[in-house]
């Protein structure tokens, strides 16, 4: 008998790869397909756009958008990104969108996990459930909704805090006008809107943990804290990864409807709730600097793509089983 040489046994490898893609993945493929179409038409065209921040774009009157880039927009080099960091108020702005990511970021984990844990020790499912729908409802609200309540408990003539004040003979504060208050407002509406939606996720984690390792914990006599340190925390050790990694991709980025929208756009609370994204609205729509404005996303999103590579070699270097990419 001759045995198969090694382009025989690649041959043979592939027919059969392709033999169980057919049998196995076709279905796979089509249902897969939508879900391609979109991250194409959202996520993968527009990067056609980048184009923007190396171009003085100026629209021709009667021309396509594409055809006044390509033909009617010179070429600026750098000097979008020059004009960016040259901005006197440009490291005010990164300051601001740093520090608060970096707090949205510890508190945005320690607290989900807390509250996914103390759910998890509730043994009444009807308050278990209410406890769910009670704080996932704010993820869903919208943030004009969410700006309109806290105009409602901050508003300088009717709001609740300033009722409270004037009922009790104090002097009542104009908190649009009061920076000093600010970082702590947008901390906890921040907290109280997303907080829900994160809970759940490790939540569905912690109901995942097999409950063998519960049994043996309590065998060896572990009480609640060490159970929660030996058993569920490293059971979210993963997920709490993931989670941190996909955040540090955006910690140049804010959320353009908390700093907009909740802040009113109160120029005399700007100096600590002015992020990156609301800089570039504005000089946006001031100035119609669309170079400008493409040249500080191209910065955010490139400069959260190193970040995120750098922290998952380092969580790799640390965990081989740990990172996302």
């Amino acid at each position: 008998m001759i045995p198969k040489s090694k382009s025989d046994n690649l041959c043979d490898m592939k027919d059969r790869n392709r033999k169980n893609f057919n049998e196995k993945d076709k279905a796979l493929t089509v249902l897969s397909l939508p879900t391609l179409l979109w991250y194409i038409a959202f996520c993968y065209f527009p990067l056609f756009g980048i184009v923007i921040a190396f171009k003085r774009y100026r629209l021709i009157p009667g021309k396509s958008f594409i055809y006044s880039l390509l033909f009617g927009s010179e070429w600026a080099g750098f000097s979008n990104f020059r004009f960016l960091f040259l901005n006197p108020q440009i490291w005010q702005v990164l300051r601001n969108t740093l520090l608060y990511n970096i707090v949205f970021l510890i508190l945005g984990t320690v607290i989900p996990v807390a509250l996914a844990i103390v759910l998890s020790y509730i043994r009444s499912s009807k308050i278990r459930s209410a406890v769910q729908v009670l704080m996932l409802l704010p993820y869903f609200l919208s943030w004009v909704i969410v700006s309109y309540f806290v105009y409602a408990f901050l508003s300088a003539d009717k709001g609740m805090i300033n009722t409270i004040l004037k009922g009790i003979g104090e002097q009542t504060v104009n908190f649009y006008k009061e920076p000093s208050v600010w970082p702590f407002v947008l901390v906890i509406v921040m907290l109280w809107k997303s907080s829900g939606y994160s809970m759940l996720l490790y939540y569905a984690n912690i109901m995942g943990i097999d409950p063998q390792l519960y049994d043996l914990a309590a065998v060896d006599g572990a009480g609640v804290f060490q159970v929660i340190r030996h058993v569920i925390i490293p059971s979210l050790k993963n997920v709490i990864i993931v989670m941190v990694l996909l955040n540090l991709g955006h910690i140049l980025s804010s959320d353009f409807g908390l700093f907009y929208q909740v802040t009113r756009n109160s120029g005399s609370i700007g100096q600590v709730t002015q992020t990156i994204d609301v800089f570039v609205f504005k000089a946006l729509t001031e100035q119609s600097n669309y170079g400008f404005s493409a040249a500080a996303s191209l910065m955010q999103n490139g400069i959260g793509c190193i970040i995120l590579l750098i922290a998952d070699r380092m969580i790799k270097r640390i965990d081989p089983e740990g990172g996302v990419l």
